[in-house]
């Protein structure tokens, strides 16, 4: 019964070019955000903007060409991105960088996810790239890379404190 077999492969690739497709446009964002820090960071971080902007418009060309190894129309840029918020002086572009980086990360644990060998072992190192490129923005790590976004609902911080005895 190989039609089973054939499902589960196709299945899994459908899964596999969903989460490149997420990464790239993730990447696309990145690039763009980047672009935004560039114009507001200070002179100090400039070159470190720069070569994550570089490091990210490299990943993007692999994803898309990865896409198309897999028979699939790699997404592409928008014109604009919607930031999360105003970025008026170096501090905040410094927090944008930050955040780029983390959501970046969230994607790429998806990719980790869906794919295997050789693609997946390129997306642990971009997940592990862009974690480490967070911890230098932030100047402070987590405990899962990419998965803080995925924190349970319930999780809230009153619900973090211990209550008085």
């Amino acid at each position: 019964m190989s039609t089973t077999k054939d499902t589960k492969t196709k299945g899994a690739e459908s899964a596999e070019l969903g989460a490149l497709q997420a990464a790239l446009a993730a990447e696309h964002a990145a690039v763009y955000g980047y672009g935004v820090v560039g114009g507001r960071i200070d002179e100090a971080r400039r070159a470190e903007a720069r070569a994550a902007y570089d490091a990210h418009r490299a990943r993007r060309d692999e994803l898309a060409r990865a896409v198309r190894d897999l028979g699939g129309r790699p997404e592409v840029s928008a014109a604009a991105y919607a930031l999360p918020f105003a970025v008026k002086d170096s501090a905040v572009a410094v927090q944008l960088a930050a955040d780029l980086e983390e959501r970046v990360a969230g994607v790429y644990s998806d990719l980790v996810r869906a794919s295997s060998g050789d693609r997946r072992r390129s997306a642990a190192e971009a997940l592990r790239e862009a974690a480490v490129r967070a911890v230098r923005w932030r100047g402070e790590s987590v405990a899962f890379p990419g998965l803080a976004e995925r924190e349970a609902p319930s999780a809230t911080p009153a619900a973090a404190t211990p209550s008085p005895s």
